[in-house]
């Protein structure tokens, strides 16, 4: 009697153990990457006053600048969700865009988001209507954390 007692209060533990494991397993895990401006700190650039460097010393270097030499400086932040052994989801992807106009003065500063695979645009002070580089943020925002190492080899 007390051996089947034993193994029954053995069986009963391990199981025990085992749902607290597979649950465990199940949580979700967030990574946060990247860089956004605070935005008390973006409202205190001005549109055609600040320059380059007092944008770099008001809200910090830009972890990407455009590719060209002398375009904008870009600020991006993401936000990833892992449950167990699934692949990892972008649930929340932002952008905040300066550009520069050919004398370094600021002549845009707009953020941009991500919503159900679209982008949209979350504030936007802008002193001239078209928007020269918004084809490289769209562009931007698809591609982050698509990066794959191994279809670069080759």
């Amino acid at each position: 009697m007390r051996i089947n007692r034993h193994v029954t209060k053995t069986l009963m533990t391990a199981a025990l153990v085992s749902v607290g494991l597979t649950l465990g397993a199940c949580t979700p895990q967030y990574q946060n990457h990247g860089y956004i401006p605070l935005q008390e700190d973006l409202d205190q650039i001005t549109v055609g006053k600040d320059t380059r460097e007092t944008v770099a010393a008001t809200v910090g270097v830009p972890a990407s600048a455009g590719l060209l030499k002398n375009s904008g400086y870009y600020y991006v932040r993401s936000r990833r969700k892992a449950i167990g052994f699934l692949e990892p989801k972008v649930i929340e992807r932002e952008v905040v865009a300066i550009s520069f106009s050919s004398n370094g003065v600021v002549q845009n500063v707009e953020r941009f988001g991500l919503e159900r695979g679209n982008v949209i645009t979350l504030d936007r002070r802008v002193t001239s209507s078209p928007v020269s580089d918004k084809s490289f943020i769209r562009q931007l925002l698809g591609n982050i954390g698509r990066f794959n190492p191994a279809g670069i080899a080759g």
